[in-house]
C-alpha cells in the first residue's frame, strides 16, 4: 500500500495554527495573571501590539453598545500595556457611563497621572473626579481637583459657583473660599466671584475680608450700585 502523500503546505498550515493556540493561551494566561492584582498595576508592558489589537477589538463593543464584552478588552488592554492611556480613558468612561462610579474613579485618577499634556480630555477628567469625590463627600479629595479644573478653564466661572456652593452647602466654608479664590486669580475681571467671596466671608464673621472682596468687585465694576451698597453697609458694620 502506498504511503498517502501530503503536501508540505498543510503541515505548514497545522504548525501554524498551533503556533498561534500557544502564543494566544499564552498571552491571556498573563494578562489573566496581571488582570487579577488589579487595575492599579503598574510595570513592565508585556506586549504592545496585543494592547493595541484589545483596545480596538473594546471600540468596536462600545460601539456596538456591547459594554461588558468591552470592558473585558479594554482590562486585557491594560494588563498588557499599563501606559495605555487611551485604554484607560476608554474602560473610565465606559464605567462612568453604566454609572459604576466607584470602578471608574481609580482609571480617571490614572489618565490624570499619565495625561502629560493639556489637551480636553485631560480637562474632562480633572473636573469629572471632582465632581464624582464632591458628590462622594470625599471633600479633602475633590478640593485639589476642583482648583485645578478651575485653572484648565478659567472661563467658566459657572463651575466655580457650583463647586463653592457645594462646599459651603455641607459645612466645609474654607474650602468654598478656596474656591472663590482660584476662580478670582483664573478670571480676574470677573467682579461677581469677588461678591460672592465676599458674602460667605461675611456669612463666617471675617467682616474686614469681606470688605475687601467688596470694595474689589466695586472696583472691577464701578457702575454697579449693588456692589457699592455692599461696601457702604459692611463699612457701617465695622464703625467705619
Amino acid at each position: 500500500m502506498r504511503a498517502i502523500s501530503v503536501p508540505k503546505i498543510y503541515f505548514a498550515t497545522l504548525l501554524y495554527l498551533f503556533a498561534s493556540a500557544v502564543l494566544a493561551q499564552g498571552n491571556s494566561s498573563v494578562l489573566d495573571r496581571y488582570g487579577n492584582l488589579g487595575l492599579e498595576r503598574v510595570g513592565p508592558t508585556i506586549d504592545a501590539e496585543l494592547a493595541q489589537k484589545l483596545l480596538r477589538r473594546g471600540n468596536t463593543y462600545s460601539n456596538l453598545e456591547r459594554y461588558e464584552d468591552a470592558i473585558v478588552e479594554y482590562r486585557k488592554a491594560i494588563s498588557a500595556d499599563p501606559s495605555l492611556i487611551e485604554a484607560i480613558r476608554n474602560l473610565a468612561n465606559t464605567y462612568y457611563f453604566l454609572e459604576r462610579f466607584s470602578e471608574a474613579k481609580p482609571l480617571i485618577k490614572r489618565f490624570i497621572a499619565l495625561q502629560q499634556q493639556t489637551t480636553a480630555g485631560l480637562i474632562a477628567a480633572v473636573s469629572m473626579i471632582g465632581d464624582l469625590e464632591r458628590k462622594d463627600g470625599n471633600f479633602d479629595e475633590s478640593i485639589n481637583y476642583d482648583i485645578r479644573a478651575i485653572q484648565l478653564s478659567p472661563s467658566n466661572d459657572s463651575q466655580v459657583h457650583v463647586m463653592a456652593n457645594t462646599y459651603n452647602n455641607a459645612g466645609e466654608a474654607d474650602k468654598a473660599i478656596s474656591i472663590y479664590q482660584a476662580g478670582i486669580e483664573a478670571m480676574p475681571s470677573n467682579g461677581f466671584l469677588d461678591r460672592s467671596l465676599g458674602r460667605i466671608l461675611e456669612q463666617e464673621g471675617r467682616l474686614e475680608e469681606a470688605l475687601d472682596a467688596y470694595e474689589s468687585a466695586a472696583l472691577k465694576d464701578p457702575d454697579s450700585a449693588f456692589y457699592q451698597d455692599l461696601v457702604d453697609t459692611t463699612k457701617r458694620r465695622l464703625g467705619l
